[in-house]
């Protein structure tokens, strides 16, 4: 297995960082980070800052929890899981899966873009609702975003490779709380910075808001297939050097 590709080791320093930055940008634009938020800044009359920002709290903090998670279960098991991906049967197994990866991304665009629409309109509906809920509970807002994150965080395939950074780097545990936290951070910074703007440009910025919504929502799935793509040829490609099929070929 090329250890290249999950291998924190082989990342340091400020290559490290920089990969998990981009990684996190990536995360940042799916619709439960950015298109959600963006819908609460499009809701008519008076912007709720607080509770944008609570609901963005809330995102990053879900997945705060489940990186520590993922991260105390990679430093139990990680090192028989590594000695297991060297093995034939395990690398002949990825193949096949970023194989399947690679050839399901050409289709997964097209299906999403014909049922995405009914799932759109239904959290836009429902961020709508909770953010113009006068009640002083924020139990709502919070369960909206708690939903979000959970649908998404099986998909979101740049912070399950950034976990996979983390957990073989050579980062003490503190120091991996803290760039995980950093990562969460990072994962919300684009809709925080567009409430900003929101916040003192107002309705010079609406009609931009509202351009960046509907090209997430016409793009979302054409994004998802092409890191579920460019994942499953990583995938293939790494099996296939470690199995020496390329050396087959020669």
């Amino acid at each position: 297995m090329d250890l290249d590709l999950i291998s924190g080791a082989a990342l340091t320093g400020p290559a490290l960082l920089g990969a998990l930055a981009v990684l996190a940008l990536i995360d940042s634009t799916s619709f439960g980070t950015l298109l959600i938020p963006i819908w609460l800044m499009l809701v008519p009359g008076r912007l709720r800052r607080s509770r944008i920002v609570l609901y963005l709290a809330t995102v990053a903090g879900f997945y705060l929890v489940v990186g520590l998670v993922l991260l105390a279960v990679a430093a139990v098991a990680l090192p028989q899981l590594m000695e297991l991906a060297s093995t034939p049967p395990f690398l002949w197994a990825q193949l096949v899966v970023g194989a399947a990866l690679l050839v399901a991304s050409f289709f997964l665009g097209g299906k999403r873009k014909r049922e995405g629409p009914g799932r759109f309109a239904r959290w836009r509906e429902r961020a709508v609702t909770d953010a113009a809920e006068e009640r002083s509970s924020v139990l709502p807002l919070m369960g909206l975003a708690v939903a979000a994150a959970g649908v998404e965080v099986a998909s979101m395939l740049p912070y399950l490779i950034g976990i996979g950074l983390l957990s073989t780097s050579d980062l003490d545990v503190t120091a991996r709380v803290l760039v995980l936290a950093g990562y969460c951070v990072v994962m919300v910074l684009p809709a925080l910075v567009l409430l900003v703007i929101r916040s003192v440009a107002s309705r010079a910025i609406e009609s931009g808001l509202a351009r960046i919504s509907g090209w997430l929502e016409r793009n979302a799935a054409e994004t998802t297939a092409w890191i579920v793509g460019i994942l499953g040829f990583l995938l293939a490609r790494a099996a296939a050097v470690e199995l020496g099929l390329f050396d087959a070929l020669l």
